[in-house]
């Protein structure tokens, strides 16, 4: 290793040696997590010996492995495209010499705004339309990113705002219906999300080295031309999807376009506040991404403030948390084995989020030389955002129904952006400590919010309730076998009577004959 660190060196001499060393671990860590991956493989889709790939086909996996293909290719360009401008969106700002809070803030506030309403037109005009909206508007708005005026920043982040809410809500949903319209298992569904994942950290790899070449080639609008490139190849691949819309009723499909959309935003919004699990996911989802988002404001200052003579190359340690990213991703399918389900895996994934962030509370409190430990901390917290992506697709995917995917997923857009700017604010009016125990309680809720949505946790409650049921019914027997104690004398013993039964109900008929004769 120190070898190999030392070669690497040569070629980056301005960056400190640690650096180095941390982008070399990474690496090899990457390459080890991606051998296992392949060589152990998904068994849901490779190990022809379980019984669910039994039941499959192999007509059915090879149209799984062409529809992870179409659906990955899209999904890759859609993120290096969003990733390059991402990196070098505060650079641009910067250089222009604009108010760069509140640019950002104006885009957070829109996607809280327009969120509510944006999911339910998804589900209504279709999820591959709305794929179309999205690399239409991404074009329009890295056009608007060439003007220097801040009124078109201003409408550019606000545009920014719906574009983010498609992205992560209109091309799962698409993914998902179009999953169970062709009737693949569910098991699969792991194998995509984690393939997700992995993605998406490996786009931000190369994001980061694209952009500066071209930010090298063209000044600091570069990385924006290449966006518009890449979304107009992404808008070409999602012409060849298929649209889907979901699970509808009849009575959907004919009511009017008024109707329909008003009625798909009222049911996404009664079915959320009414389903408990629904809500829970939805409290999951906005505490751990609000946590995710906090953070990623709190990095680089923090590292600046620890490092050895404030030397931090952003570069390498950006990199390096992506790779932390793509570990995550890789392991999840690993993971999930140890764990009954889906939602205990992604209590345990938050749980860990938690407490790395106890390392930068602790450390920053007591003082001393802590570069290392909270840079290892970091590293663990990136790696955990690897796992809970496809963790909190399949557990979305369990609850949320086919029809109202991108109206509930928008909905959950909606705290999750108040979430963020509240983060945000933090970390301008707070001290360092203080965020990062936010951030550590953040994720500690969603740890504890996913795991009563586990078997385990049923089973505790229903146990729970079973015992208290069977004590108030023995105490109910008690105090009815008990008779109170009296000093009065028990009364005689009625003698037994010797009528026949029959003789005794007629009688008794007679009797009632009489009465009702009587009132008559």
């Amino acid at each position: 290793m120190e070898s190999i660190t030392g070669f690497c060196s040569s070629f980056v001499p301005a960056w400190p040696r640690w650096s180095v060393q941390l982008l070399v671990s990474m690496t090899v860590l990457l390459v080890s997590s991606s051998g296992v991956k392949l060589l152990t493989g998904s068994p849901e889709v490779t190990d022809k010996k379980t019984a669910k790939q039994k039941k499959a086909s192999e007509a059915l996996l090879g149209q799984f492995k062409a529809f992870k293909m179409q659906y990955l290719t899209v999904y890759l360009v859609i993120m290096l495209a969003d990733w390059m401008q991402g990196t070098h969106m505060y650079t641009l700002y910067l250089s222009y010499g604009v108010d760069i809070s509140a640019l950002f803030l104006c885009g957070f506030m829109s996607g809280a705004i327009f969120a509510p309403f944006l999911g339910s037109a998804v589900d209504k005009i279709g999820r591959k339309k709305s794929c179309v909206i999205y690399c239409v508007l991404e074009i329009i708005i890295n056009c608007m990113e060439h003007s220097t005026n801040f009124t078109v920043l201003l409408a550019g982040r606000v545009l920014g705002g719906i574009s983010t809410n498609l992205l992560f809500s209109a091309f799962e949903s698409w993914m998902n219906s179009e999953f169970r319209k062709r009737k693949f298992p569910e098991a699969w569904l792991t194998e995509i999300h984690s393939s997700a994942s992995v993605v998406n950290g490996s786009m931000a790899i190369l994001a980061g080295i694209v952009a500066q070449w071209l930010e090298d080639m063209m000044g600091h609008i570069g990385p924006f031309k290449g966006a518009v490139g890449l979304t107009a190849v992404a808008l070409m691949l999602i012409l060849q999807w298929p649209e889907n819309y979901g699970e509808r009723s009849e009575d959907d499909k004919e009511s009017s376009d008024s109707d329909s959309l008003f009625s798909q935003f009222k049911l996404g919004w009664t079915t959320t506040l009414k389903n408990p699990d629904l809500l829970k996911i939805g409290i999951v989802q906005s505490f751990s991404e609000g946590a995710m988002y906090t953070f990623v404001f709190m990095w680089v200052p923090t590292l600046l403030k620890l490092a050895p003579n404030s030397d931090v190359p952003t570069g390498a340690v950006f990199s390096s948390l992506m790779i932390a990213i793509t570990i995550g991703g890789n392991s999840y399918p690993i993971m999930q084995k140890f764990f009954k389900s889906s939602e205990m895996a992604a209590s345990a994934i938050y749980l860990l989020g938690a407490c790395s962030m106890l390392v930068p509370v602790l450390c920053l409190t007591m003082g001393g030389n802590c570069f290392y430990p909270v840079l290892v901390a970091f590293m663990l917290v990136e790696f955990s955002i690897g796992m809970f992506m496809p963790a909190a697709g399949i557990c979305r995917s369990k609850v949320i129904p086919d029809n109202l995917q991108g109206a509930i997923m928008n909905i959950y857009r909606l705290p999750l952006n108040l979430l963020v700017v509240t983060g945000t604010k933090c970390t301008d009016l707070l001290d360092t400590t203080t965020v990062y125990s936010i951030v550590g309680a953040w994720f500690f809720i969603a740890a504890v919010v996913q795991f009563t949505m586990t078997d385990t946790w049923k089973s505790w409650f229903e146990s729970d309730s079973k015992a208290s049921a069977s004590a108030s019914t023995k105490t109910k027997g008690k105090i009815t076998s008990t008779p109170p104690k009296s000093k009065a004398k028990p009364k005689a013993t009625p003698r037994r009577s010797t009528r026949t039964p029959g003789r005794s109900s007629s009688r008794s008929r007679s009797t009632t004959r009489s009465k009702s004769k009587s009132r008559t």
